[in-house]
């Protein structure tokens, strides 16, 4: 991928769920009107004021404009991010929050910010022939990450500081989960021993990082990416349970009944 195409630019979400914003994150501002949207198998209302951030493009479905919909939305890929994200730990906190929520509700003076942010960013990244585009373009990304950092702690309170050792903790259980370890284990014990914690341990440093336990945020990867696989229709039924090494379909059934409200061919369809 080249430089130009870290940063898309677009004023719509009806390609949100299109393959090539596939390892996007996408961050965007109503102006008007308003969206509807599947996310996590939850429904979520996207409004004027609101500020979405998306950290799994494909994992939305649904997705519903209203006539008077304005929307800017700015998509930027996982390697490009990392690098115009500050060296805080919060970022790993707003991260895991906006995976249950992707959206935050601004007040007046954050949407002023937020609008100042996305008109800066978009005159920026049509300056192609500035000689230091790339890095000019790090600098407004990282603005405005900051700035949903304080929105952030604003609208929800600010929380204890995450210390660096919970920091390295919860950054290698989440690469772990990012990875794709979860389709073969879902098991706390093997994300402690990577880690080299125990399974108690793992699971408080994530509950005072997230506010959730380990086994809650390996079951949310692990739904997630079966509801994905499911409504693909690429897949068989029993090429999806393979895939996630359950032991017999029957028992890759209960647990989609269990964690995602309906059996495997209810929700396919």
């Amino acid at each position: 991928m080249n430089e130009r195409q870290d940063i898309i630019i677009e004023n719509t979400l009806e390609n949100l769920a299109d393959k090539r914003f596939t390892g996007y994150l996408c961050h965007a501002f109503c102006r008007n009107g308003h969206c509807t949207f599947s996310f996590n198998n939850e429904q979520f209302r996207f409004e004027a004021g609101n500020c979405l951030i998306l950290t799994r493009c494909d994992m939305t479905t649904n997705i519903v404009q209203s006539a008077d919909f304005v929307v800017d939305a700015i998509y930027v890929t996982q390697d490009f991010i990392e690098v115009c994200t500050p060296q805080s730990n919060y970022g790993m906190k707003g991260h895991l929050a906006l995976f249950n929520n992707p959206i935050m509700r601004l007040n007046p003076e954050m949407q002023e910010v937020c609008i100042l942010n996305f008109d800066y960013i978009k005159r920026r990244h049509r300056l192609t022939n500035h000689h230091f585009h790339r890095e000019a373009m790090i600098n407004a990304i990282q603005c405005m990450i900051i700035d949903f950092f304080d929105f952030h702690t604003e609208l929800y309170g600010k929380e204890e500081k995450v210390t660096s050792q919970y920091a390295q903790i919860m950054d290698g259980f989440l690469a772990l989960l990012e990875g794709g370890a979860f389709f073969e284990n879902r098991e706390i014990g093997y994300y402690a021993d990577k880690l080299c914690v125990t399974p108690k341990y793992l699971s408080e440093v994530t509950k005072k990082v997230s506010g959730f336990p380990a086994n809650y945020w390996i079951t949310r990867y692990t739904a997630l990416e079966i509801s994905r696989l499911l409504r693909d229709r690429s897949l068989t039924l029993t090429e999806i349970s393979d895939r996630f090494n359950f032991s017999s379909p029957s028992y890759f059934t209960r647990y989609v009944q269990k964690y995602l409200g309906a059996n495997p061919m209810d929700f396919r369809e």
